[in-house]
Formats: structure tokens, C-alpha cells, sequence
């Protein structure tokens, strides 16, 4: 497709007048860092639901947070494996740490314009004739100071013929933020073990049966004979005493006899 040629034309003058723009203007920029400040926060929370990528979490104040279009990039940490959000299950634990760092910072640029006045609109708009002999306006911002023979002055101290010297400085103070976030989890808890259901009704218990025992007799052990005393003495002592005896009893019974008669 060709284009017409007023607009090839307004093209190629674009592109002229940028890098006559950029040749004439000379612009530096710096940058100056301020000291950093790191701020962590950790956020924990029990996967509920994982449909695809979107993911809902409850988290351990009891909000209830849905994360909706995780990248497919993302990863959990879970006892060291890479898990993406399709391998998330219920019930897992997570950890998310967020590391935020702020770091402030002021963009100074400076830009610088050398040329001859050719026509002054104080306080909006200037045109200088540059080096190379053509003419370019400039738009003057509030509060630019020009620089003439050594001396400052403002748009309207400008005159037709003056060489100027102009720098604009613009300080911008900024503020770099970065944050670092790492997940980690932990796989949720076995299932408990089904419960066991006790039997009722009557338990057989098997009897194995045993072959009789017979007793055996245990032989009489044998019995030791009585020892027999020495035959060391007769039966004569005995009928002595008997003898006495007798001989006694009938001495007192004749004593008695006469003690009666003799008192009669």
C-alpha cells in the first residue's frame, strides 16, 4: 500500500524537525538514590477451593479471600517441589511472604538551548535562531530565567537580536517500589483411618481336640522296715513290780482288819 505524498511528505518532516529538535536541545538527566527501607509481611491461609486458576484461601483471620486468575507461572513451595496452582489441593497450608522495598529517588534534567532571538511572545512562546541558521519556537515556561552577555533576565527582557543561553531544570522526586513474594505450603494432613466396627453376635472359638491322657500309676516307692530295739532286757522286771504290788495291797488290807476289830 503506497502512501499519498503529503503524507510521506509530513512524515519525513517529523522525522526532521525530531532530529533537528534533538541536535539543537541538549538534554542530561541524573538520578540520585535516597536510603532504602524494607518492609516484610507475612500472610498465612488453608486452601478451600483451586478450580483451574482461580483459587480461594481462608486465611487464619477467618477472611475469606478469592484469588482469581493465578498465572499458570506461579509456584508454591511445598517440601522442595515447584507446584503451580493446578497442583493445589484443599486443606493445604500456605505462607506468603511479602518483601517490599521503597527506595527514594529525585530525577534532576537538565536541558540547554543556544540560539539568537528572532521573535519574543513574553510571557508564553520564543523563537531563536539556532546554529545551523534555521528558526524554531520554544515554549517559555513560568519562571524561565535566559541568560544574556552574563546577565539574567526573563522573557521580557528579551529584544530581537539577542544571543540567549536557556536551561531548564526539572527536579522530580520519585519513589522506586519493588516487592518480592514467596510462597510456601504444607501438604494437608492423612486422612484418619476408617473406624473399626466391632462384631456383634457370639464368637465360636475353636477347640482343637486333644488326644486323652492316661495316667500312668506311679509305682509305690518302697517303704523302709521299723528297726527292732535290741532285745537287751526279760520280763522279769515286771512281774517283780506286779509282785510287789499285790504284796502291798494285801499288807494294807490286814491292817485295816485288825484296826476295826480292836475297836469293837
Amino acid at each position: 500500500m503506497k502512501l499519498p505524498k503529503s503524507q510521506l511528505a509530513t512524515g519525513l518532516l517529523c522525522l526532521l524537525l525530531s532530529a533537528w529538535m534533538m541536535a539543537q536541545v541538549k538534554t542530561e538527566t541524573k538520578t540520585a538514590q535516597g536510603q532504602a527501607t524494607v518492609e516484610t509481611k507475612v500472610e498465612r491461609g488453608e486452601v478451600v477451593y483451586v478450580s483451574g486458576n482461580d483459587l480461594v484461601v481462608k486465611m487464619d483471620d477467618g477472611q475469606i479471600r478469592n484469588f482469581p486468575n493465578v498465572p499458570d507461572s506461579a509456584r508454591v513451595t511445598v517440601g522442595g517441589q515447584q507446584l503451580s496452582v493446578h497442583e493445589l489441593k484443599p486443606g493445604m497450608k500456605l505462607e506468603r511472604t511479602i518483601t517490599t522495598t521503597s527506595t527514594p529517588q529525585t530525577v534532576t534534567t537538565v536541558q540547554t538551548v543556544t540560539g539568537r532571538v528572532w521573535n519574543v511572545s513574553p510571557p508564553r512562546s520564543v523563537v531563536l535562531t539556532l546554529e545551523d541558521g534555521s528558526h524554531q519556537q520554544f515554549e517559555i515556561p513560568q519562571g524561565q530565567k535566559f541568560m544574556v552577555d552574563g546577565k539574567e533576565t526573563d522573557a521580557f527582557g528579551l529584544r530581537k537580536g539577542m544571543q540567549i543561553n536557556a536551561t531548564r531544570i526539572v527536579t522530580v522526586p520519585s519513589n522506586v517500589i519493588t516487592q518480592e513474594r514467596k510462597t510456601t505450603g504444607e501438604m494437608p494432613p492423612p486422612p484418619p483411618p476408617p473406624p473399626t466396627t466391632a462384631f456383634q453376635g457370639p464368637v465360636l472359638i475353636v477347640v482343637e481336640k486333644q488326644p486323652p491322657v492316661v495316667a500312668q500309676a506311679k509305682p509305690a516307692e518302697a517303704q523302709p522296715e521299723p528297726k527292732k530295739l535290741p532285745q537287751t532286757a526279760t520280763e522279769l522286771p515286771l512281774l517283780a513290780l506286779i509282785g510287789a504290788l499285790l504284796l502291798l495291797s494285801g499288807g494294807a488290807l490286814l491292817g485295816r482288819n485288825r484296826a476295826h476289830n480292836t475297836a469293837q
